[in-house]
């Protein structure tokens, strides 16, 4: 009887370690705690907060003629929330998150997805912003950057003075983990108008 219990039991444990291996939580984030953007804006021409960006690649004073380039930002907003909607203890501090890196990709719905080509280069960056459960935490971080303005295809519309327009997705990764050093994961998207937009 001992030999076919232990058989049984022996047979049970690979079900077991098959389901947590499909679990997409675990696969995803090793913590208690959900990483969420509530929100995520970018900035157009008028300087206006809106749900996309405006990537002016040239800037033209119109007063002087002098010429510039910069940086475009986004403004993501996060919460965070346990993954237990009923835990047995209250959320403590050890449940915090803090979001240390992003990552930037750029697709076109037209499939010409080329990085230096098509679309710009995707790049990652640092960040260092806490979120606390039940609250909110606003972080700007850079979708486009400068040198993106002086390579294919962003340096090519230069010469179409607001005429060439490449529309693109940015999928923006979020990185963190929480105080017991636990990963998490949370995504999001913002559509790219890049032009040489006049400038009044």
């Amino acid at each position: 009887m001992r030999k076919r219990k232990s058989v049984k039991i022996m047979a049970i444990i690979p079900v077991i370690l098959f389901l947590i291996s499909c679990n997409p939580i675990v696969n995803d984030s090793t913590s208690d705690s959900r990483l969420i953007i509530t929100s995520m804006t970018g900035f157009d021409m008028e300087e206006n907060e809106v749900n996309f960006i405006q990537s002016d690649v040239l800037y033209e004073n119109p007063d002087t003629g002098e010429t510039s380039i910069s940086s475009d930002p986004g403004k993501a907003t996060f919460s965070a929330e346990l993954l237990n909607p009923a835990p047995i203890f209250d959320p403590s501090h050890y449940n915090s998150i803090t979001v240390t890196k992003y990552t930037v990709s750029f697709s076109r719905s037209d499939g010409k997805n080329t990085e230096g080509v098509d679309v710009p280069y995707s790049f990652s960056g640092s960040l260092s912003a806490l979120v606390e459960i039940g609250s909110t935490t606003e972080v700007v971080f850079v979708v486009v950057r400068e040198v993106a303005k002086m390579e294919p295809p962003l340096f090519s519309l230069r010469e179409c003075r607001g005429d060439g327009v490449i529309q693109a997705t940015a999928k923006i990764e979020f990185y963190g983990h929480d105080i017991t050093n636990h990963n998490v994961k949370s995504t999001g998207y913002l559509t790219v108008f890049f032009a040489n937009y006049v400038n009044e």
